[in-house]
């Protein structure tokens, strides 16, 4: 029954923490002296206007609650982790996906559920791979896919898989009908880098990339190879491979294919 009060890092300074710091002590505003203050984006607040929630942390008098979508541990001071706890939240998976899609389908109310939508199993899943575990990707394509599709003659709006890339302007990864392939080619890129042949390594990886993976999933797999496969047999692999993660991220394609290819080789 606490006062609740959202900020975003992005637009609030330290003005904005004192004035709901003065409101939580201020009897008339908030009988329970108590303010839950949740602040999206804590990251982008600077060391100066961090420090300035740690007096009223440390008394009790503001209930923190801070979302980043970067490493804690490196962009919010170690004073106010020392204050927290820390929950990671995971990506939702393809099952959870395809589930609040169908849920969206099926509500008449907050959903879709007024249409007479008919969606094949293959667009629920290419839905599901592209939104890359974020709901808001996969409702905003399935609410663009229907108003954006025409009623057909027996009143019907059918999505497909074309529809769904249209919607979210990507291509699904297809190396072959079941998708069994995209797994396999990734197994075979890492046992490639692995097994030190830098020619599989750059097929592979050609390969995905020419299909339509994500370059950044690409750079993960690289860095995990680098410390789990190399390790301290060579140190710097491991550099390289997070500075391609870096220099991917920074460029995108297509030019992330050649530092893709250099970190690939270098593993």
């Amino acid at each position: 029954k606490a006062n609740f009060v959202k900020l975003n890092a992005v637009t609030a300074g330290v003005a904005d923490i004192k004035r709901i710091a003065e409101d939580t002590k201020n009897y008339m505003i908030n009988p329970k002296g108590r303010t839950v203050l949740f602040i999206d984006e804590i990251h982008r607040f600077n060391k100066s206007q961090q420090d300035a929630l740690l007096p009223y942390v440390e008394e009790g008098s503001i209930v923190l609650i801070g979302a980043t979508t970067e490493t804690p541990f490196f962009e919010v001071n170690k004073a106010v982790i020392s204050r927290s706890s820390v929950f990671m939240l995971k990506p939702l998976t393809k099952e959870n996906l395809i589930a609040i899609v169908e849920n969206a389908l099926k509500d008449k109310e907050r959903g879709l559920g007024n249409y007479d939508i008919e969606i094949s199993r293959e667009a629920l899943d290419a839905l599901a791979e592209i939104s890359n575990g974020d709901a808001r990707i996969a409702l905003n394509a399935i609410e663009l896919a229907v108003i954006s599709s025409e009623i057909d003659a027996q009143g019907k709006i059918k999505i497909t898989t074309e529809t769904i890339e249209e919607c979210v302007q990507k291509k699904t990864i297809s190396f072959d009908k079941s998708g069994e392939s995209h797994y396999d080619n990734i197994s075979a890129f890492i046992k490639s880098m692995r097994g030190s042949d830098p020619d599989a390594a750059v097929f592979y990886l050609a390969r995905a990339l020419y299909a339509g993976e994500d370059p950044e999933f690409l750079a993960r797999r690289i860095i995990i190879c680098a410390s789990e496969d190399v390790g301290m047999a060579n140190p710097s692999a491991l550099q390289v491979a997070v500075a391609a993660a870096e220099a991917v991220r920074m460029i995108g394609m297509p030019e992330a294919r050649i530092v893709l290819a250099h970190a690939a080789v270098m593993v």
